[in-house]
């Protein structure tokens, strides 16, 4: 398994939610992770605590060293203990926030979903008043549609587990059927384990049992003009396998005017898409420079399919790593005008590498810049134009100057 390099994401921030970003042609292994305007979907990430930058960039700037922790899990294994926990322990105690150790079920169940896939009931959840937790959305023909769940729908427990005061990630973790306990969550159920619901319409209050399905994640969402010569608004949550070619077919499909990039708390992916996704804005030339134990490499966008339509990029403290890719390649090559608030800062390079176990360590290796050469990790990028709250009233404004409409 190794010579595969990724780029991921916090160990405290991602633990059994991790979004693998893999380098070039390697689709290996991760999941989306994160929910950073409190609401939660099955095909993201669960257990993540929503935290500042300048938390993350305080934390410990050591790095792993791989032949120490593959040293630990093989003698822990010969002492009858576990080789996954003393690695964890080794990564741990370097203080290498972005390096982690997962168990072979977890890897596995990373590597599903980063193929854009994850077993679920179809349920996007909110946060409402009282503490309770609501359901925000409905995937449809998933298993929450045909049982009748509606969007406003009070979701009042999991398995008999209460959901109110709960957080958002843990009850999609139990949705899921791995909210494990403990520091280390199980895999995933299997699709067709059954997962019992109480829900709460009005006055109504009934209960349902789901049998859970393997779902695709739908990573881009597209809204298109009302009138001629508007603005195309393209979402993109995570870079999935084939997330890429959708952004592509996106902007090859949208109308005459300018085009919105919508990659506000985008929780990363894999890095080969982000550089397939830039093509569509890029012709050709630098997407990013990474390096590998010193050795330094390039990212490059395909040339030919590029559109001229006006570009504006909204970005948060919730985009992250390879979406930070996407935004710096676009602001560095003076093709997208960046609106919104500075990004995570996530820039480092992991490896991962098969332990004795058969567990997974990820660990840091190097860093990525942006083709200007500034770097990523700890500083994020910097939008041109700053904006919080009216950051999409502020790119329409932009938008208008730039021809692209509104």
């Amino acid at each position: 398994m190794s010579g595969r390099l990724h780029f991921v994401r916090p160990r405290r921030i991602r633990r059994g939610a991790a979004l693998t970003l893999a380098i070039a042609s390697v689709l290996g292994t991760g999941a989306a992770a994160g929910s950073w305007s409190g609401e939660g979907r099955e095909g993201t990430g669960h257990r993540i605590p929503v935290r500042t930058v300048a938390d993350d960039h305080s934390a410990g700037n050591g790095t792993a060293d791989r032949e120490a922790v593959e040293e630990a899990a093989s003698e822990a294994l010969k002492a009858g203990k576990s080789g996954t926990q003393a690695a964890a322990d080794v990564v741990s105690r370097s203080g290498d926030r972005w390096s982690t150790v997962y168990t072979a079920g977890e890897y596995e169940d990373f590597r599903q979903q980063l193929d854009g896939e994850y077993v679920g009931v179809g349920l996007w959840l909110r946060h409402a008043e009282g503490g309770h937790v609501r359901v925000s959305r409905v995937r449809p023909d998933s298993p929450a549609a045909r049982a009748g769940i509606a969007p406003g729908d009070a979701l009042l427990a999991v398995d008999g587990h209460p959901t109110r005061h709960r957080p958002v990630t843990e009850v999609v973790a139990r949705l899921r059927g791995d909210a494990g306990d403990g520091p280390h969550p199980r895999a995933a159920a299997a699709p067709g384990t059954p997962v019992r619901l109480q829900l709460q319409r009005a006055d109504l209050h009934w209960s349902a049992t789901l049998h859970r399905a393997r779902l695709r994640t739908a990573n881009v969402t597209v809204e298109r003009p009302a009138a001629p010569g508007g603005m195309t608004r393209i979402k993109v949550e995570a870079f999935a396998k084939g997330t890429g070619e959708e952004v592509r077919e996106a902007v090859r499909s949208a109308p005459p005017g300018g085009i919105l990039l919508d990659l506000r708390g985008n929780t990363g992916g894999l890095v080969a898409e982000a550089v397939t996704a830039s093509a569509a804005f890029l012709d050709g030339g630098l997407v990013a420079t990474y390096d590998v134990r010193g050795s330094q490499r390039a990212l490059y966008a395909d040339r030919g399919r590029a559109t001229k339509s006006p570009l504006v990029v909204l970005v948060d403290g919730g985009t992250m790593s390879a979406g930070e890719l996407l935004a710096g390649a676009l602001q560095d090559r003076g093709r997208a005008v960046v609106i919104g608030s500075p990004t995570f800062g996530k820039g480092s390079v992991q490896m991962p590498s098969k332990l004795p176990d058969g567990s997974v360590a990820e660990l840091t290796v190097g860093h990525y810049r942006t083709p200007s050469g500034r770097g990523v990790d700890g500083r994020g990028i910097v939008p041109d134009i700053p904006a919080d709250d009216r950051a999409e009233s502020r790119a329409r404004t932009v938008m208008s100057g730039l021809g692209g409409g509104s």
